[in-house]
């Protein structure tokens, strides 16, 4: 017994040793699953080296896809402290309608508020507007006695017995997830507290979501459709994640595994794996946030953010420096949304992405998305049995894509595949020749993806022609300048590794948490010490939820807003509400703040009506360490001679017929080098285009400058 013991006192010990030796990790590793392509970003602290990897995403077993992806960066997950991640799994679940089988439990008399909605019909003429679409069906929504008063009293106490009946029916049904929402918890969750412990006791094995866990704001019908999404995606979603811990796991690492919120910030896998609605748009959020990032370094207060990849294109703006947010969005469109009601990144999403497939309607118009060849088959040029013309396609087609060189040479693409899917499906059926039914589907793609802009620009009360476009994505500087033209903006930005751009944005996000208190009172007599005492209450949240999340200290940042609104109007616009404001009970400074603001929005204020506030709000940061943002050497005008790569006819949009177009390598560009157009600058994971009459400028971090020539 005593060698025994001996020898496991000499395995501990030389465990010990090893684990001693074992060098501390140093590298932040980043991966955007997109639905192409996967993205890796890997930050190398010590040396200051950003390392990325691509490979294309692989949707049975999507960590496969990561592992490949690090795997090229260079990186290995044992050498990491934090581990990153954004995906669209969330959104997709959604739009695809392939999320759990749920069930609803609210309060008695309540079950059909999730149907009844809004009642919006946007065109009061169309006979076959059709509205949304329920994720849970009326027989799968049960009531629980109970009721609170608008106050959060109990009026009618919670009867267990109806919980538990439900919970016997639900069980006969074989429900995977269940969504509680009853009136007025956002006041007092005691309620939905216990009728959430008892559904968990009684099916240990489904995924169980209370409202009050996701939103603390009024408006039943957006906490009932916010609840809902969260537990109709949480059982794949928390399946994902627990199986991308599982394989760092087995990779030895052993750091912060973080996901991105929608709001750009990040959040703990434990927590995402029960609030699984809070990363809807994570990967499109963090790119914003790499365009605020850029946007600081190279003192640019206004731009928009435009990421094109494989599936969508979408769009965000920075203004005065911030990325612009909004406290609920509508998943689905407009006309037939579901409300998610938590705070996000202003996204405008649509469906045109380099694998967006074209395709000819029954009235002969050409129509390109929103359905995608995804990255399995892909587009026919790939090679992987597409059998339908996509964007990317039309971009081989055009010329503006090296077949050889795609991705750096791993991927050769196939031409005469390309040719054939267009002549045969576009092009034949319309009368005209492969090269013009490409030109088409690219004038098509270009226009459906300018209505991203103007959705997070124009519709914001901003002039979408003043603000520059930061263009990323691995399609985004492949068609910038086309948008650009489309919306009169005259400067496009192409950041280094463009095709990389969101996994490198999260590099950049903080730790975030957000609360929301719904809080109505007038303005003219807001009790200003209660309002620093909520206000006090939910920093204090933020900052226990941060010392949860992360053992060591972070310098913490906090914003404080407001919702606001004229008193009779119904809804509500978001302040920023500057703590002096408060201090100083600066009720006049506030109104000024939400006259600006609503005059900005809607082209229209009230500065004599009075207002009222609605909810309080509070984001509460830790301000992670940001790798720097390097210099590239200096060169004259000219660029090198090593940057060209020779020549190539291509067609573009300003001009009816191929010009001959100069190729140039980015990587071999210096800070200072002006291209006139046409040109194409070539990297491993994209291609900008530089249109005949605009001009291009390399700027001291590397960026491609290009400047709207006008045609």
């Amino acid at each position: 017994m005593a060698k025994q013991a001996a020898r496991k006192a000499a395995k501990k010990t030389a465990k010990t040793i090893r684990s001693a030796k074992k060098p501390a990790a140093r590298i932040r590793l980043a991966a955007d699953i997109g639905g192409t392509f996967t993205d890796v970003a890997a930050f190398d602290e010590k040396s200051g080296r950003l390392l990325l990897g691509k490979s294309l995403s692989t949707p049975r077993h999507l960590v496969e896809g990561i592992s490949d992806g690090v795997g090229k960066a260079g990186a290995a997950f044992a050498d990491a402290s934090i581990f990153l991640h954004g995906s669209t799994i969330a959104i997709n679940t959604m739009l695809e309608r392939n999320g759990a089988r749920t069930a609803l439990i609210t309060t008695e008399g309540f079950r059909d508020v999730y149907e009844i909605g809004r009642i919006n019909r946007p065109d009061a003429y169309n006979l076959y507007f059709k509205r949304h679409d329920p994720l849970v069906r009326r027989s799968l929504r049960f009531e629980a006695r109970e009721r609170l008063t608008a106050e959060g009293d109990v009026h009618i106490p919670l009867d267990e017995q109806s919980v538990h009946a439900v919970c016997d029916r639900l069980i006969e049904l074989d429900i995977d997830a269940v969504a509680i929402m009853f009136l007025h918890s956002y006041r007092n969750p005691d309620h939905e507290i216990r009728a959430h412990d008892i559904v968990r006791k009684r099916m240990p094995k489904a995924f169980v979501s209370a409202s009050h866990e996701l939103s603390q704001e009024y408006r039943e019908f957006e906490r009932v459709s916010t609840v809902i999404s969260n537990a109709y995606i949480g059982p794949r979603v928390r399946d994902y994640i627990g199986e991308i811990d599982d394989h760092l796991k087995a990779h030895d690492f052993d750091g912060s595994f973080l996901l991105v919120q929608s709001t750009g910030g990040l959040y703990e896998s434990a927590q995402a794996k029960e609030q699984c609605v809070r990363m809807l748009e994570s990967g499109p959020a963090a790119g914003v946030i790499g365009a605020q990032a850029l946007c600081k370094a190279i003192g640019l207060p206004d731009a928009i953010a435009f990421d094109m990849g494989g599936t969508t294109a979408k769009a965000g703006v920075i203004y005065q420096g911030e990325a612009l947010t909004t406290g609920a969005a509508l998943v689905g469109g407009y006309e037939r949304a579901l409300p998610v009601q938590i705070p996000m990144i202003d996204i405008f999403e649509v469906g045109t992405g380099g694998g967006s497939i074209a395709y000819i309607d029954e009235g002969g118009a050409l129509h390109v998305g929103p359905v995608s060849a995804g990255a399995e088959p892909g587009p026919a040029c790939y090679g992987r049995g597409g059998q339908e013309p996509t964007v990317t396609d039309a971009n081989v087609v055009l010329g503006r894509l090296d077949p050889d060189r795609f991705l750096g040479g791993e991927m050769a693409l196939d031409v005469p595949a390309a040719k054939a899917v267009i002549a045969e499906k576009v092009g034949k059926p319309l009368g005209l020749d492969t090269v013009q039914a490409a030109a088409g589907i690219l004038r098509i793609a270009s226009t459906t993806m300018s209505y991203a802009v103007k959705g997070v620009t124009t519709e914001r009360g901003l002039d979408a022609a003043a603000f520059p476009m930061i263009a990323y994505g691995g399609a985004g500087p492949l068609h910038a300048v086309a948008i650009a033209r489309e919306i009169g903006t005259e400067k496009v930005i192409v950041p280094r590794a463009p095709g990389h751009f969101c996994a490198f944005g999260m590099l950049f996000s903080d730790l975030r948490y957000d609360f929301v208190r719904t809080w109505p009172m007038r303005l003219a007599t807001v009790p200003f010490e209660e309002m620093q005492t909520i206000y006090n209450e939910l920093i204090a949240e933020g900052e226990a939820a941060l010392a949860r999340a992360h053992d060591g200290k972070l310098p913490v940042r906090v914003a404080l807003s407001a919702d606001m609104r004229y008193v009779g109007q119904e809804h509500a616009v978001t302040i920023a509400l500057p703590n002096q404001l408060i201090r100083k009970q600066d009720r006049g400074g506030i109104k000024q703040r939400f006259d600006d603001d609503h005059l900005l929005r809607y082209g229209t204020c009230a500065p004599g009506e009075p207002a009222e506030i609605v909810s309080l709000r509070a984001t509460v940061s830790g301000v992670m360490k940001a790798p720097p943002l390097e210099k590239i050497a200096r060169g004259s005008a000219a660029p090198p001679k090593s940057a060209v790569l020779g020549t190539r006819m291509v067609s573009f949009d300003n001009r009816p017929k191929p010009v001959k177009t100069t190729l140039y390598r980015r990587e071999e560009l210096k800070a200072g080098n002006r291209i006139k157009g046409p040109a194409l600058i070539e990297e491993h994971a994209s291609t900008t285009t530089v249109f005949p009459g605009d001009t291009l400028v390399v700027d001291q971090f590397g960026n491609l400058v290009i400047t709207i020539g006008r045609d």
